[in-house]
């Protein structure tokens, strides 16, 4: 008990927390998927908090465009070329190692989502794709499990807490997977990261020692505009395939049926979920590398090396690689699952 409150004294001595809410904590498991600006941010805070078992799961490493704003590297691990999740583990491991902290190389699918959520008391979205965000959001709610999503991009960020049974979800807000921004094509600044990291982590230290004041809404902020928005959480979406009528629709199918390798080409095939407009997609990839388009076709360099191909009907090649889930990491950066 002593050591503790001497670890803990500052969070013990905040009432709603107490020396019950601490006990709480330190017995609860959490699981974080996706360890970029989110991710890192968030564990850091639950990690410091104490709670129990905190693991996290990612499939990419670290570079030098990541330490603008993804706290838990430096450029050691940038010269490493250090997969996400070790860095972390490590960094976090030194921050306190009187709790259970583990980092999975993983990338989060079909296939390994319901063994990653066993024993699981929160999972918490770090990612940057809604594909994996959908995927998190109807397993956690089969499971009968809370569910704290995040995303940021620009100046803007959202959260929200979704708790099976008694709130909508997210799928109630948001239908599609598709995006037509992500921080690699609009930026993003790292304030928004922290202020949606802390959403995100308040709301889960409230859930985790039983706190009433849990917050019901979906709030969306935009940190340079200064416009702040909030949607009620309480009443879920006639008919939504995952909390209404129990469908989990993410959870059907494999995934990885989009993605195919091309036999001696060192090239990994994506099919989009929808037509895209050559046009836009020239204006937006210009800001990243040098665009080649023709009636047919978009060819751009990215910064990593590998070329991106862009058909019309959402198909793309990304070249340069025959590794399935660094293909899907590049264009979840660029184009967005």
């Amino acid at each position: 008990m002593d050591k503790m409150f001497e670890r803990y004294s500052r969070q013990m001595l905040f009432a709603p927390i107490g020396q019950d809410g601490q006990a709480r904590l330190q017995k609860s498991k959490v699981l974080i998927v996706g360890m970029g600006a989110l991710g890192t941010a968030v564990a850091n805070h639950l990690v410091r908090a104490g709670v129990g078992v905190v693991k996290f799961a990612d499939r990419d490493f670290v570079e030098l465009s990541n330490l603008q704003r993804q706290m838990l590297f430096d450029e050691d691990d940038v010269r490493k070329i250090l997969p996400k999740a070790i860095a972390a583990e490590r960094k976090l491991k030194k921050i306190n190692r009187d709790i259970e902290i583990e980092g999975l190389v993983i990338d989060v699918t079909v296939e390994n989502i319901n063994r990653l959520l066993d024993g699981i008391d929160l999972v918490i979205d770090g990612t940057d794709n809604f594909a994996t965000r959908f995927l998190l959001n109807d397993a956690a709610f089969k499971k009968e499990i809370p569910f704290i999503y995040g995303g940021v991009v620009g100046s803007r960020g959202m959260s929200a807490l979704f708790i099976p049974n008694k709130t909508a979800c997210l799928r109630c807000f948001i239908e599609h997977e598709a995006s037509s921004e992500t921080c690699d094509t609009v930026g993003v600044i790292s304030p928004i990261v922290d202020m949606i990291a802390s959403y995100e982590a308040t709301e889960a230290l409230k859930y985790l020692i039983g706190a009433p004041q849990l917050r019901n809404t979906l709030i969306t902020i935009d940190l340079w505009q200064n416009r702040t928005f909030e949607l009620k959480v309480n009443h879920a979406k006639r008919n939504c395939p995952t909390c209404q009528k129990g469908e989990y629709p993410a959870l059907k199918g494999n995934h990885d049926d989009v993605v195919t390798t091309l036999c001696g080409r060192d090239s990994i095939q994506i099919k989009g979920k929808q037509n895209v407009s050559l046009e836009d997609w020239a204006s937006r990839l210009e800001r990243i590398g040098k665009v080649k388009k023709t009636p047919f076709l978009l060819q751009v360099t990215l910064p990593e090396g590998e070329r991106l191909v862009l058909f019309p009907d959402g198909r793309a090649l990304v070249q340069g690689t025959n590794d399935v889930v660094r293909a899907k990491t590049l264009y979840a950066r660029y184009i967005g699952l």
